[in-house]
């Protein structure tokens, strides 16, 4: 393959390494400062794209329970969620805002920057690979990535819409709750959901990884099902924020799901056996 690098199995010493990995690493930095400065420039159009996945929940939800929990006022704030900007996150210093522009735009340099930071790691890590290794690396660490950014794209435009109004239905239900959110926490909140979007849909691409990579056969993995099911069921449980039990297995069922579909898809993927 013409991308894979050419590499000659020649012993480096501790400064060599430390030179190659700091040649390494400008290229990403200088990417992401880039990226960041052109980012911050549009900070106020990255704060209304995070919000579109909360004022899409507010539609879902309905008016009557939007206004109930104080995420709009009135219903023709709500008849507007979609067409004007939403002003329901409410900062509490001066900084704030700013902070949170600094916060948003950095995530986006390293959304964006994520394939060069990783094609940078891969020239570093493949000096010590084999060849079959360097070969299996180049196949999936691309995959990898695009799996990622699919996730986070289904999280944003479905996931997090429901997953939001889902939340603000239970919060409905208590009758001493108010919504006062804090934009600085809708940031944290938001920007850790959709990586988990991202990483949930990973799953499948790690089954495959470890089936194809001969650490593990789609036998072995099948037998120990069981405890794949309960490992989900604690991550179900970690990432959902709420105690219900709705809640958990609604998050546990696309989990399982997409470590079948991986299990599946790795059936295709056994390395074969060496001759003699």
């Amino acid at each position: 393959m013409a991308w894979l690098p050419s590499m000659i199995d020649v012993p480096m010493g501790l400064g060599d390494h430390l030179h190659e990995l700091r040649r390494r690493l400008v290229v990403p930095l200088i990417v992401v400062c880039a990226i960041f400065i052109g980012a911050f420039a549009f900070q106020n159009e990255l704060k209304q794209v995070m919000v579109q996945p909360l004022k899409h929940a507010i539609r879902l939800v309905g008016p009557q329970t939007a206004m109930a929990v104080g995420l709009v006022r009135s219903q023709a704030e709500f008849d507007e969620i979609l067409s004007k900007p939403l002003r329901c996150l409410t900062v509490l210093s001066i900084a704030e805002s700013t902070t949170t522009a600094v916060k948003i735009s950095l995530s986006a340099a390293i959304a964006v920057a994520l394939p060069v930071i990783l094609f940078q790691i891969w020239n570093f890590v493949a000096v010590g690979l084999t060849r079959k290794e360097r070969r299996l690396a180049f196949l999936f660490v691309p995959l990898g990535v695009i799996f990622f950014y699919a996730g986070t794209l289904i999280g944003y435009f479905f996931g997090l819409p429901y997953f939001y109004a889902m939340l603000i239905n239970f919060t409905a239900t208590d009758q001493t709750a108010v919504y006062q959110l804090r934009q600085a926490d809708y940031v944290e909140d938001f920007t850790t959901w959709t990586v988990s979007f991202g990483l949930i849909m990973d799953i499948p691409w790690l089954v495959m990884v470890l089936v194809r990579s001969g650490m593990v056969t789609p036998q072995q993995i099948a037998r120990a099902r069981r405890y794949v099911v309960a490992g989900n069921l604690i991550l179900s449980a970690c990432l959902t924020p709420t105690a219900d039990l709705f809640s958990l297995v609604m998050l546990f069922i696309p989990i399982q799901l997409l470590f079948e579909a991986g299990l599946l898809a790795s059936r295709f993927m056994v390395p074969k056996p060496k001759d003699g």
